[in-house]
């Protein structure tokens, strides 16, 4: 193996896993876009993988391979910036081990990330998110899961990785009752839970026991194995439709199980939920990132304020005499400025015509 290649080797099993602590869906983004990278670059400079050396790689052809991500891959902005982030990270790694390369790492390092467009989130409203609970039948084992699976998400905001990961002792079945999420960085945090939250998933364990299922996980799928992103995601894009076809305003929404997130950010700043406890109740490690839904939440007041019509006003009349005069401080100061004014054009006029006099004007 090239010394390139044990340097990558290392940076993915002793830098991201042990030392960086990346959970596996970011080591696997990381490792698609230095497989794209080595690839592009073989190709562009025409080198074979084995003769690729560190110092093949420059600025200008993480430049050229970024422009190739977007022009024919056509990748998305985002896409773009993700896949600049996990190389400027590699190239940081490959600096500290050796040196030489800091001065190209500093030049990778200083490509800015492109701005993106800002989308307006997405989010459910009340009688939409009741609607689709209401859309699950839950006197079967699935229809059970699928239910305690949508409480649980709409309870607690998680991330569709975090409810994935979920064990059964994961969950406090007594009171308080609160269940034990691992989000990104695998930070944990503990998130109180509704009461109906709890019967819906003792609801489905029960089920599950009559139908001799066991397992640790708490959402299982078909095969008795833990639930994957894409299950849940189909789960709620199931629901979703099938509610869409009574609640006309789902058809024009784009459900996914973020927007089941962004949903309760949004419904906990509504009900005058400090902005410092959604952050926490969503694992958000700066509360920047939470900050939006405030904003959300006054455009939504403004919108609220316009289609309120205010009352009647009786016409008002004009006085003939002013109803009030400025304050004798008030007189003075404005009288100082119209003199300074009236000072300054006569200034003026009397300079312009010294010069037309002494010839400078014609």
């Amino acid at each position: 193996m090239t010394t390139l290649g044990t340097l990558i080797v290392s940076f993915f099993r002793n830098y991201l896993v042990n030392q960086k602590g990346y959970p596996q869906n970011t080591i696997s983004s990381y490792s698609d876009c230095i497989k794209l990278l080595i690839a592009y670059s073989c190709d562009h400079l025409k080198v074979a993988i084995e003769k690729l050396d560190l110092f093949h790689f420059t600025d200008d052809l993480i430049l050229d391979f970024l422009d190739h991500l977007e022009n024919e891959r056509e990748n998305t902005i985002v896409t773009r910036n993700q896949r600049l982030a996990a190389i400027k990270t590699l190239f940081r790694f490959l600096a500290l081990q050796d040196p030489t390369f800091i001065a190209v790492c500093e030049r990778v390092c200083a490509i800015s990330a492109k701005k993106t467009v800002h989308k307006v989130i997405e989010s459910l409203e009340k009688d939409e998110v009741d609607a689709i609970f209401s859309a699950v039948k839950a006197d079967t084992l699935w229809g059970a899961r699928d239910l305690a699976l949508l409480h649980l998400i709409y309870n607690t905001g998680a991330r569709v990785q975090e409810l994935v990961d979920l064990d059964l002792s994961d969950i406090r079945m007594e009171k308080p009752y609160q269940v034990l999420l691992t989000g990104k960085g695998q930070k944990q945090r503990v998130t109180p839970l509704f009461p109906e939250t709890i019967a819906s998933i003792q609801h489905y364990l029960r089920l599950r026991e009559h139908s001799q299922l066991e397992s640790k996980v708490l959402f299982v799928n078909s095969k008795g194995e833990r639930i994957t992103r894409f299950g849940i995601r189909y789960i709620i894009e199931k629901y979703a439709d099938l509610t869409a076809k009574t609640i006309p305003s789902l058809k024009t929404k784009n459900v996914t199980p973020h927007t089941f997130r962004h949903t309760t950010a949004l419904h906990m700043i509504q009900s005058g939920n400090e902005i410092t406890v959604v952050a926490a109740w969503l694992g958000h490690a700066d509360i920047k990132t939470t900050s939006i839904y405030v904003t959300i939440n006054n455009e939504m007041k403004q919108k609220a304020l316009e289609a309120f019509p205010p009352p009647k006003a009786t016409q008002m009349k004009e006085p003939n005499e002013p109803l009030w005069h400025d304050p004798p401080i008030l007189a003075f100061l404005n009288d100082i400025s119209r003199q300074a004014t009236l000072c300054g054009v006569e200034k003026k006029q009397s300079s312009t015509r010294s010069l037309q006099l002494s010839g400078h004007f014609t």
